[in-house]
């Protein structure tokens, strides 16, 4: 028996009374988040006020949970403990969101203890740290899982053996990581992944002076991933010379098994390497307009079956390519710009992702737009000295929002503009040029970026479909 549109909003309305809101806090009649975790019901939001919770510890059960840190970061300080002899939280619920925690020192007889286990599926992590783990994050296999992590720090985690990392992730469908920075990994891994598909898009993974993380991006089981506007950095006291690894372990993720490494700015202060290092079979590697600056080979290992590598620069010498401040990881481009301005080739796209940096790294853990000019720069940073010329989005407006059937686009602009438009994994679902008025009746529920492009000029904005 179907059940009409009136009925759907009747139920979605009533869950959403249902739903209730906890507010834990030294004030607060629960004083600590481990005290509401096994109350809380599908649905509820909790507000955790800022502030050191000592050894507390949880796990979360219930499903599209909301936890959130209020008036700053709630510092989960867990001082060698764990729940269950995983982690501080364990999240075995699906669909949670959480905000503004900072996770720190837990350690287990495993020497895998973690800021989050993550067991459920779905996972959305923004704007928390994660640092002195054995595992920052370490996500379980859930085939159908999709993870996204934004705008978040992760530092010196790490037991020491290698086999723990700032975060380790294993294998799910999707990662989304952007807009983080993620350093001093102890021994292990900057980011590990397992996942079938991973964007990895405007990060800054770093070992710098004293770190001694091993690869800065592990992605042993291959599959697809876009590798777009990172700041990826080797320090000298690496074990590891590779910064890059890709089906080291086996081509096992389904297929494609395909790189796509865009406007990247690679720099290897070791004294040997390699910036990328693949499996056997790996079907494609698409590098564009990357620099890859400090010691070492651009590809070892073997050679993927079809490679493109296309308005590259590789130099060990780093004085040439005049950052601002390499000595202290500025690798915005200063005044020698011969080399890298306007030099870059249009990508294109894969899969239905456009291949283009769209957005820069801003330290810390944060982003800039891109600015645009009148040819693609090389490497995470375009040299210009504002982002993306917003006339579009300041008078650009979309009714309704969030749209049923008809989104409708007020702009005050006279020229014509493109429209594009994304979903979250940056697939190109929609697409129409010079039209106020876009149908997107067809597009499945849920969250979509609408990309507006007038000559030299783009933004994006955001929507939802009902």
């Amino acid at each position: 028996m179907k059940l009409s549109y009136t009925a759907l909003l009747i139920i979605l309305f009533t869950t959403t009374l249902c739903a209730k809101t906890w507010l834990v806090g030294p004030a607060r009649t629960y004083t600590k988040p481990s005290q509401v975790s096994g109350l809380v019901a599908d649905n509820d939001t909790v507000k955790i006020d800022a502030g050191i919770y000592t050894s507390d510890v949880a796990i979360w059960n219930a499903s599209n949970l909301v936890l959130l840190g209020i008036g700053g970061k709630a510092h989960l300080k867990a001082n060698g403990t764990a729940y269950g002899g995983k982690a501080i939280w364990v999240i075995a619920g699906n669909d949670t969101y959480i905000e503004n925690i900072e996770f720190s020192l837990c350690a287990v007889p495993s020497h895998n203890g973690a800021g989050i286990r993550q067991e459920g599926r779905n996972l959305t992590i923004s704007r928390c740290s994660f640092h002195d783990n054995e595992d920052g994050i370490l996500a379980g296999t859930v085939a159908s899982s999709k993870i996204i992590i934004e705008y978040s720090e992760f530092a010196s985690n790490g037991f020491g053996d290698g086999l723990s990392h700032n975060l380790y992730i294993n294998n799910i469908d999707t990662l989304i990581f952007r807009y983080n920075y993620s350093h001093h990994a102890i021994v292990g891994h900057e980011l590990k992944s397992r996942a079938h598909v991973n964007f990895i898009l405007y990060n800054r993974l770093s070992n710098e002076t004293t770190g001694t993380a091993s690869r800065n991006i592990d992605l042993p089981n291959g599959g697809t991933t876009y590798l777009i506007g990172n700041i990826i950095e080797q320090g000298p006291l690496s074990p590891n010379s590779n910064l890059l690894g890709f089906g080291l372990e086996g081509l096992t993720n389904r297929a494609p098994h395909e790189l796509y490494a865009i406007n990247n700015t690679m720099v290897n202060n070791f004294n040997t390497g390699s910036f990328f290092s693949f499996q056997a079979s790996t079907t494609l590697f698409k590098a564009y307009n990357n620099i890859l600056a400090g010691s070492g080979t651009f590809i070892a290992g073997s050679a993927p079956a079809a490679v493109d590598t296309t308005s590259n620069r590789l130099s060990n010498n780093l004085v040439i390519f005049g950052f601002v401040n390499a000595t202290n990881y500025d690798y915005h481009l200063g005044t020698n710009t011969t080399l890298l301005v306007d030099k870059g080739t249009t990508s294109g796209t894969a899969h239905g992702f456009p291949l283009q940096a769209s957005y820069e790294y801003q330290h810390p853990a944060n982003k800039n737009s891109r600015c645009i000019s009148s040819a693609i720069d090389i490497g995470a940073y375009e040299f210009c000295t504002t982002g993306i010329d917003d006339v579009i989005s300041a008078k650009a407006l979309l009714s309704p929002n969030p749209a049923s059937n008809k989104l409708t686009i007020t702009s005050q602009e006279n020229t014509l503009f493109e429209i594009k438009v994304y979903s979250v994994t940056g697939e190109l679902v929609l697409e129409a040029f010079d039209s106020s008025t876009l149908d997107v009746s067809s597009l499945a529920s849920g969250f979509y970026y609408l990309h507006l492009i007038n000559e030299n000029k783009q933004v994006y904005l955001n929507f939802v479909k009902e």
